[in-house]
């Protein structure tokens, strides 16, 4: 799926919405079960109810492979579930030496057709290329992310800048804003302005709203540009916004106070 796909989807379900997928059993509903089949039975259910409130689709690798070796047979049968004209992104934070990332990418690319992987840039360029080399696919760099531990290396300061800053600045001649998207935590609220005019042309993959108390509308205000150029994730609030029998219709309430949230992005 090109940028241009994307946004058209956008503007379709008035959306920017991305859906992550991190099935944790041990807050699933009491009655679906904490086995392979529960976790499977969990996640189809909430693309269900979620596929016409959203663009995108985030399975988190972690929670499929601490089943070992089971977990990729589930990760394929959600899959299998997503609707072909979602946009898929494989949270699995890989980057390696370049035979070792050319790798990844087959696996994530060829063997599960995700459109896009998220990828860590600490390696270098040749670690992120082989993922890039793919026709139609993304890679979505790590630049400044949600998690407290984010400043313990991101904002070093150097002669240039914080250390984030470098990698937005150096990693945009590995791509273009046409297969490379960046990572940008949602909690860093107004940090946003500042982060979008050193990335101006593209999509921010925008993770922390909803459970980690990121704000949709404040995303909208000062990270998005004039293709729309952000990707909002909402895991926890959507996934265990109930749990009883009822998780799938507060899971799509969630939706729809989310997509009411994002409103502003598409104003004429």
């Amino acid at each position: 799926m090109n940028r241009m796909d994307l946004y058209a989807a956008m503007r379709e379900k008035k959306s920017a919405l991305c859906v992550g997928l991190d099935p944790d059993p041990t807050k699933f509903p009491k009655h679906i079960s904490r086995d392979h089949k529960g976790l499977v039975e969990f996640c189809k259910a909430i693309i269900d109810v979620t596929q016409e409130h959203c663009v995108a689709y985030k399975p988190n690798l972690a929670f499929f492979e601490a089943f070992g070796p089971a977990g990729w047979d589930m990760l394929a049968e959600v899959m299998d579930h997503i609707p072909k004209h979602i946009f898929t992104i494989a949270d699995a934070k890989r980057g390696d030496i370049g035979n070792t990332s050319k790798m990844y990418a087959k696996a994530f690319f060829e063997h599960f057709d995700f459109d896009a992987v998220t990828v860590a840039p600490y390696m270098g360029e040749d670690s992120v290329k082989p993922f890039l080399e793919f026709d139609n696919k993304w890679v979505i760099l790590l630049g400044l992310t949600s998690n407290k531990g984010s400043a313990d290396f991101q904002r070093i300061a150097t002669s240039d800048g914080m250390l984030y800053e470098n990698v937005l600045r150096k990693s945009q001649s590995w791509g273009n804003a046409d297969n490379m998207m960046y990572v940008v935590g949602a909690t860093h609220g107004e940090e946003l302005s500042h982060v979008r005019s050193l990335v101006p042309d593209h999509f921010f993959l925008v993770p922390g709203v909803g459970a980690q108390g990121g704000d949709a509308a404040t995303v909208i205000r000062h990270g998005a540009n004039d293709m729309g150029g952000v990707l909002i994730n909402a895991s926890r609030s959507i996934l265990y916004a109930s749990d009883g029998e009822d998780f799938t219709s507060e899971a799509e309430k969630e939706c729809l106070k989310l997509n009411k949230d994002m409103s502003a992005l598409f104003e004429d």
